[in-house]
């Protein structure tokens, strides 16, 4: 797929399968590419829908944001297209689905088993730090796993690209937010770092250190 990136996609230059998911605004799908054979997902995201919930920039911004990413745990975003409906996120292939499913399956995680994982979103935190990004939604629901049990970072939809590193924003899903994002003050990139550590605790224990009891709409 690398030596395709600046090919102008269609919805033709695929086979589209079976669903593998299912969000706020869309779908996402198992695909192959016709000419390589080269499995894909891609994600469906209905410009209606988009525009209802005003976040047309926000998308414009994962897609801008994760394009550009190369690092072995955050999730390939190999291109992108539309039509006159919908937005075409293509996106790599994560075989063996959501961390938070694997989470909920086994109730915990051994101490060695953590510890890799935490490894290896670490590594992938660090290199978005490098590249100034802010994920700002660390979470297992936004981790997939590859064939390989690879971890890979997905859903860059609230981060953000700030060579300024401060923000005052309120985002992300509240079990995980840090302190000073609850109490309204200015972040930096060390929001991450946080939601790393709620991570590792639920990996051990099987449950968030700090759960909320209601849902809170963010950004």
């Amino acid at each position: 797929m690398d030596a395709m990136n600046d090919k102008e996609w269609t919805l033709d230059d695929f086979e589209v399968g079976r669903p593998l998911g299912k969000g706020k605004f869309g779908n996402v799908y198992l695909a192959r590419e016709v000419d390589s054979k080269f499995v894909v997902a891609i994600k469906v995201l209905y410009k209606e829908q988009l525009a209802k919930h005003c976040v047309q920039q926000q998308l414009r911004r994962e897609i801008e944001i994760q394009y550009h990413l190369r690092h072995p745990n955050i999730l390939r975003l190999f291109g992108y297209f539309h039509d006159s409906a919908r937005v075409y996120l293509i996106l790599e292939f994560a075989s063996r689905g959501c961390l938070y499913a694997e989470l909920q399956k086994c109730k915990r995680f051994e101490p060695r088993r953590a510890a890799a994982y935490v490894c290896q979103l670490a590594s992938a935190i660090e290199y978005c730090h490098q590249k100034r990004v802010m994920h700002r939604d660390i979470k297992p629901e936004n981790v997939l796993i590859n064939g390989k049990g690879d971890l890979k970072i997905a859903d860059f939809g609230w981060s953000v690209h700030e060579p300024s590193s401060k923000r005052q924003t309120i985002c992300g899903t509240l079990d995980y937010l840090p302190p000073e994002m609850v109490m309204n003050k200015m972040h930096d990139a060390m929001v991450d770092n946080w939601s790393l550590g709620v991570m590792l605790y639920e990996f051990l224990v099987g449950r968030p250190p700090f759960e909320a009891k209601v849902e809170l709409p963010f950004c």
